[in-house]
């Protein structure tokens, strides 16, 4: 018997969290498209996130960011992956309740660095001391992470199928974001 998804299921969490390798296998298995709102930002600007955050600010960003977003949640159910500090806009997180739900998958500080150390893709990591910053930004935003709909606890040990599993696992608690066919 296969899971008929109600609401779009937002992945939130810090950068290495595996939002997009989760959320890709999440809606694989079941059977609704996958999005991610930093690639939906990329096609629309036709530059990528460190050119616009290099051009434009992070201010900028977080406004095209929050459109994109938006425009997302009022498409096809789907399974929606965030960049990091997506869900620490309230207007973000306050659309997200309302038309989808927020699990965010949490992954302590040095799973996230084992992750994004040799990782040139993250502009905000661009720092004299990158470990510091990915823990300043760490300790900022897991208060914010906490208010999210859903918790998902990620482990070394797990692959993306397994957190995709443990993904499921949350959201069988939610009868108002996945049914059964």
């Amino acid at each position: 018997m296969g899971w008929r998804l109600k609401k779009t299921v937002v992945m939130v969490g810090m950068m290495g969290a595996g939002k997009t390798a989760v959320g890709t296998s999440l809606a694989r298995r079941l059977g609704v498209p996958f999005l991610d709102s930093d690639e939906e930002i990329v096609k629309a600007a036709n530059m990528s996130i460190a050119e616009i955050f290099a051009r434009d600010g992070e201010a900028f960003f977080r406004r095209k960011e929050s459109q994109v977003i938006s425009r997302l949640l009022e498409t096809e159910r789907c399974v929606l992956s965030t960049g990091g500090g997506a869900f620490l806009s309230e207007q973000n997180r306050r659309a997200i309740s309302e038309k989808g739900v927020a699990v965010w998958l949490k992954a302590d500080l040095p799973l996230l660095w084992n992750r994004v150390r040799h990782k040139d893709t993250r502009p905000l990591l661009r720092t004299s001391d990158p470990y510091r910053t990915l823990s300043e930004i760490y300790e900022a935003r897991v208060p914010v992470y906490a208010t999210a709909d859903l918790v998902v606890e990620a482990r070394d040990e797990y692959s993306v199928d397994d957190m995709a599993d443990a993904v499921i696992a949350a959201l069988k608690t939610r009868p108002d974001v996945l049914g059964k066919d």
